[in-house]
């Protein structure tokens, strides 16, 4: 279940609220008494599985043959 912290409370502490979001917790950010975002950990397994999906999509693209070049002709 998220904490509930205003958003100049969350400006306050924000080191603070990162320590704590690192250890597990979760926050819903409010402003003027309405949800504005939610600070929560990151799920490791699951950032893993899209950058591999990301790799594998990327490793299946046709190679492009771009010529020769020089790091002059970019700047021209």
């Amino acid at each position: 279940m998220d904490r509930a912290i205003s958003a100049s409370e969350a400006n306050q502490r924000f080191s603070e609220l990162l320590r704590d979001v690192a250890e597990g917790e979760s926050f819903t950010v409010m402003s003027r008494g309405r949800p504005v975002a939610r600070v929560l950990p990151v799920d490791r397994l699951q950032e893993h599985q899209a950058v591999t999906r990301l790799l594998d999509f990327v490793s299946g693209l046709p190679i492009r043959r771009a010529g020769k070049w020089t790091r002059d002709d970019l700047y021209e």
